[in-house]
């Protein structure tokens, strides 16, 4: 008689038996003693972004109101080591309506998008253009009640405007750009995506940094987006790659990049739900986002 130990177990076989099982023995021992190379060769990769970023949670769209969504998405870069989130924030162009905003409105020189918000008591606020050391846009900036800077600006960072005509909000190049056709408007940039493409970008194309965006999807709905980092962040490359590639499920046809680093901030209220993505300075302009009057 022959006797095959198995761990705790023993198996009898008859001498008939003995020519098979010696196969069968061999097989359930290599199924048995390597398990645990199986299994993590079969361990799906992280979804990468470029060569040194990927998605360990894409997250979902959570409704907070209706016209208002809000979604995370959680990132881990490789070299250097860090991980960051992504916060989106999506709105409906037939319910909410985007508004230029300026802190000289309270008489306030600078505010967090936070103080925005409550100023204007808007669902959401978000950094806007850039400015100087004393609070003045470097490009061009129009509210509801006065052109700020009439300037067009040919620099080359800002390649972008962003304004609300009277179809509703937009995101499209400067040289397609007539003030005429804003009732509010800001230049920044770079412009990122322009009809469902990545625009040339001559400088800082794969620089980290802190970054805040907006932009329009397909449906024609609002998104706008700020990285949590202080140190480190995303590249313009990377924002390009994120927002159009299908598996992430933006799908953004125009896509502006707002004024980044320490000014880079978004605040949501919604009900008893609050969001604050703090930056670490205060700006003289913010984008805040209203309920559409009935």
């Amino acid at each position: 008689m022959f006797f095959a130990f198995f761990f705790d177990a023993i198996c009898y076989l008859e001498p008939a038996m003995i020519t098979r099982p010696l196969l069968s023995i061999s097989l359930v021992s290599t199924v048995l003693l390597s398990p645990v190379e199986w299994v993590r060769s079969q361990t799906p990769a992280k979804p990468s972004i470029g060569t040194t970023l990927s998605v360990t949670d894409a997250g979902h769209w959570r409704t907070l109101q209706k016209g208002v969504a809000l979604r995370t998405v959680a990132l881990e870069r490789s070299e250097p080591s860090y991980t960051l989130e992504l916060r989106l924030l999506r709105f409906d162009g037939q319910i909410i309506l985007p508004r230029v905003l300026t802190a000289g409105q309270w008489q306030l020189k600078s505010a967090s998008a936070k103080t925005f918000a409550e100023k204007s008591s808007a669902i959401a606020a978000i950094n806007a253009n850039y400015f100087d050391e004393k609070g003045r846009p470097l490009a061009y900036l129009k509210t509801a009640t006065q052109e700020i800077n009439r300037t067009i600006s040919k620099h080359a960072l800002y390649t972008g405007v962003f304004g609300i005509g009277e179809s509703g909000p937009f995101v499209t190049h400067r040289d397609e750009f007539q003030p005429a056709q804003a009732s509010e408007a800001l230049q920044s940039g770079p412009l990122l995506l322009h009809r469902g493409a990545p625009v040339e970008i001559t400088s800082g194309l794969g620089r980290y940094a802190r970054r805040a965006v907006i932009g329009i999807d397909k449906q024609g709905q609002i998104i706008v987006g700020v990285t949590d980092a202080l140190i480190g962040g995303l590249s313009f490359s990377e924002l390009q790659e994120i927002f159009t590639n299908s598996k992430w499920q933006l799908e953004t046809l125009e896509l502006l990049n707002l004024d980044g680093g320490g000014s880079a901030q978004l605040y949501v209220k919604s009900g008893k739900f609050e969001d604050w993505l703090p930056g670490t300075a205060e700006v003289p302009v913010g984008i805040g986002f209203f309920l559409k009057p009935h």
